[in-house]
């Protein structure tokens, strides 16, 4: 009885292995007639049974689901990806020298090419997702080109698809990328200007021929760095405080002197409430580089934006010191200044009619005057370095007429009234 049992199964296994070799051959019929639905219908009734299979069916059964859900290109995005997913499969079980191999090896450079050109294609047009997307599908295509995730990963951030960059960033760390690539470059003897050549070989055939000059090769600068930055970056953006952190420290790790980093790390640790790490973090950046005016400028920025008036206006003097043209700073300064005004205003509208508020009005008025006269000096400055920054010129109109400045008053009308003219022309 037991002889007859197995025999059954034996013959019921058989019976299966045969339906699944049946629609192995449907479906290749069906690919050949470019009927790929029809080819996927057969493929799923034969999946179910492959993991039982030799891998000679199994190199075959992956490499028909490749072009069934490939369709030649036509297939959609989802279904690329598990075409992808399948001729991957055939170079796994084969090893690069089985029956398939050359020719999954012919369609991935099809369809790689494709999704090079597609990705290229979108980027001029500055369709940047769609850019993106076929960047990753050319990487997972080629993995050991992991240059492709790295653009797919930067034009997903200038698409804004902030999910998506994370996701590649986080891979091209997690497998320790870098990104280094030789540049080779020689000048251009008819234009005078360098150009770049996409291998050594080609820039040495033109410099035998004479028409160019100084060869060079240079490495560019590893990528990882800037990685983990974006990393934070984007944890910053989808507000996850906690997790930005901490990838900023693994960025300042990568890279200490990043001022970007560091003045990042700050904004975070403010917008926490962290003040005491705040302000550690920008003594920290002012005693890598005090001689940097964009730094003393942002420095002015987050410590305005904290409330700390008197480091904004030191940090912003300083700026100015180390650069008398940096407009931002100048007019920064201004603001800064007036701001105090409003207190003094409410101040004085509290006041009643008494000698003693009399007295405190007119201490009050004075102040208020002093104050704009400290702003003029900067409103001015910023005006002669930007002759179109017309809110600089309304706001010393309106200064020149509160402290009854006519000279200068009429000047800055006449400002005001050109910059109004050119801007409606």
């Amino acid at each position: 009885m037991k002889k007859q049992i197995f025999f059954a199964v034996a013959v019921l296994i058989s019976s299966f292995s045969f339906s699944q070799k049946d629609e192995l051959k449907a479906a290749e019929r069906a690919i050949k007639d470019n009927n790929f639905a029809e080819a996927k219908a057969a493929i799923a009734s034969a999946e179910s049974l492959i993991t039982n299979e030799d891998d000679k069916t199994k190199a075959k059964f992956y490499f028909l689901k490749g072009q069934a859900y490939y369709a030649n290109g036509a297939a959609a995005n989802k279904d690329i990806d598990l075409a992808i997913e399948s001729f991957n499969m055939v170079e796994k079980i084969e090893g690069g020298s089985g029956k398939y191999s050359d020719d999954v090896s012919e369609i991935k450079k099809k369809m790689l090419s494709g999704f090079l050109t597609k990705g290229n294609d979108a980027l001029e047009k500055k369709n940047y997702s769609l850019s993106s997307n076929s960047f990753e599908k050319a990487y997972r295509m080629s993995p050991k080109d992991t240059l492709y995730l790295y653009y797919a990963a930067a034009t997903a951030v200038t698409a804004q698809d902030f999910d998506t960059a994370l996701k590649h960033y986080l891979e091209l760390k997690n497998m320790g990328f870098k990104g280094v690539e030789m540049e080779y470059t020689a000048v251009s003897k008819e234009t005078g200007e360098k150009e770049s050549f996409g291998n050594a070989a080609m820039r040495d055939i033109s410099v035998k021929a004479g028409t160019h000059i100084s060869p060079k090769d240079t490495k560019s600068d590893s990528k990882d760095s800037e990685i983990v930055k974006n990393i934070a970056l984007i944890y910053v953006n989808k507000g996850e405080n906690e997790k930005a952190i901490a990838a900023m420290k693994d960025a300042r790790k990568a890279n200490p002197d990043d001022f970007g980093l560091i003045l990042s790390e700050a904004n975070v640790q403010l917008k926490m409430g962290n003040k005491a790490e705040f302000k550690k973090l920008i003594e920290e950046a002012t005693e890598k580089d005090p001689n940097n005016a964009e730094l003393q400028y942002n420095l002015g920025v987050l410590a305005a934006e904290a409330g700390d008036k008197e480091s904004a206006k030191k940090y912003y003097n300083k700026a100015i010191s180390l650069d008398p043209n940096y407009s931002d700073a100048q007019t920064n300064m201004a603001v800064l200044i007036l701001n105090e005004e409003q207190t003094i205003i409410e101040q004085m509208n509290a006041l009643g009619s008494s000698a003693a508020d009399n007295k405190k009005y007119d201490e009050l008025k004075q102040k208020r005057e002093d104050l704009y006269r400290e702003a003029i000096p900067y409103l001015e400055a910023s005006l002669k370095i930007n002759p179109n920054n017309i809110q600089a010129a309304k706001t010393l109109m309106n200064i020149y007429s509160a402290i009854d400045d006519r000279p200068n008053l009429k000047i800055m009308k006449a400002k005001v009234e050109a910059l109004e003219a050119a801007g409606e022309n």
